[in-house]
């Protein structure tokens, strides 16, 4: 198979020959052209382009420049590919790479980025998680081993130039209700340490100052971090420029559903095979707005959770109206209490969540004014019991450990 994107991971983003850029931009030019049914290989740096490292501090992840983030390889062409075409990507494998068996986890501060629950873990932690096979284990989390589901936390296609101003405007206009907020309600544009592929000169500095933030998920995909996507998987994505320009990267060797350390997979540099194809016309024919997902088959096969309830009543017990995004935090904040009781540190639990394949339901939006949403924790992960007994919870984890800290 060839590769199409060869990175060397000893150089920073901005070295890689233009392969690289970190905001979305109708003008990137395509660093290549493939035809419909190509397969080809993506080599892909970890979100921050190197700025972690495997070490027992998390000075790293205090002091990481989130303006430096989330570096894409791409874009890739398809030829023919056209406004109004649905662009069907086949993720045909994800794999590390053989020289680099290990990735993070952390939990950011308050003040550079926070996370869901920043206000219960607003210091800077970090975990580190070795790789052996699809198993992914960690000297910061004891008495915990599971299967990973490596995957693209994004992937997406070029927006327009009516969908950029469009992302821009309604941004912006959130910021505006109430711009001093940390962590700020969104990420507007931003040149500062913006990689802006092959463009040049006065092309690329303009381009930089209106280019898109890497951060959230929008219509064209982006960053959904869907845990799922792994080799056997499909996407639906709708073409908004000529040729498309399919970028990719933040890949994760594992992850809970809804990412919810921020930093919330075990994050990881790799390589993505994939293969491309095109439906002409396929945004009208099936009214497409935000692109289809299709599931692998493969998946790792835990048949026992706990499965831990939430509802909109938040901290403070104040009533919320069918708010699953309280709802689900105080499912996670549940399972974290439940957690601490076997020995583990809140921040260990926490990662726990953040990287193995826990599963994450809404439940309920009916029955008002409670929303209802479920956690669920595969207990094979851990070798111990973590089932409710008469005997109530055994302290089975080794005192004393925990997430490093920033010093």
């Amino acid at each position: 198979m060839k590769t199409l994107v060869k990175l060397d991971l000893d150089k920073k983003p901005w070295e890689q020959d233009g392969q690289i850029h970190n905001r979305w931009h109708p003008d990137l030019p395509m660093i290549a052209m493939v035809k419909p049914g190509d397969e080809f290989r993506v080599e892909c740096m970890d979100w921050t382009g190197g700025q972690i490292g495997n070490n027992d501090s998390a000075n790293d992840i205090r002091d990481v420049d989130l303006q430096q983030v989330h570096y894409l390889s791409g874009p890739i062409g398809v030829e023919g590919a056209e406004p109004g075409d649905l662009m069907v990507v086949d993720i045909l494998d994800v794999g590390t790479f053989e020289d680099s068996q290990w990735g993070f986890n952390a939990l950011f501060s308050r003040e550079n980025g926070g996370g869901f629950l920043t206000d219960h873990f607003p210091e800077a932690r970090k975990s580190i998680w070795d790789f052996s096979g699809i198993y992914a284990s960690s000297r910061h989390v004891p008495n915990v081993k599971f299967a990973g589901i490596m995957h693209p936390g994004l992937i997406g296609c070029l927006p327009s130039r009516e969908m950029l101003d469009e992302w821009n405007k309604r941004e912006a206009d959130l910021i505006a209700t109430d711009p001093e907020r940390v962590p700020a309600l969104a990420l507007p544009p931003n040149a500062q340490s913006a990689v802006m592929g092959r463009l040049k000169g006065d092309e690329a500095s303009k381009a930089a100052q209106e280019g898109a933030r890497t951060v959230p998920p929008r219509e064209h995909g982006g960053n959904c971090d869907i845990k799922d996507l792994t080799k056997g998987s499909k996407i639906y994505f709708p073409v908004y420029v000529k040729d498309g320009g399919l970028s990719m990267g933040d890949l994760h060797f594992s992850q809970g559903d809804g990412e919810i350390t921020f930093c919330g997979a075990i994050e990881m540099a790799g390589y993505l095979d994939i293969k491309v194809s095109l439906i002409k016309g396929g945004v009208k024919k099936y009214g497409i707005k935000n692109p289809l997902f299709k599931n692998s088959p493969l998946t790792p096969t835990y048949n026992d959770f706990l499965m831990f309830e939430g509802i909109s009543v938040d901290e403070q017990g104040k009533q919320h109206y069918l708010d699953v995004h309280v709802a689900y935090r105080q499912a996670c904040l549940n399972a974290i209490e439940y957690l601490k009781k076997f020995g583990y540190t809140g921040e260990q639990a926490l990662s726990i969540l953040g990287t193995a394949p826990v599963q994450g339901h809404i439940s309920g939006v009916v029955d008002i004014p409670n929303a209802c949403a479920t956690l669920w924790i595969p207990t094979d992960i851990f070798d111990f019991d973590i089932n409710p007994s008469v005997d109530g919870p055994l302290q089975l984890v080794t005192p004393g450990s925990d997430l490093s800290k920033a010093s």
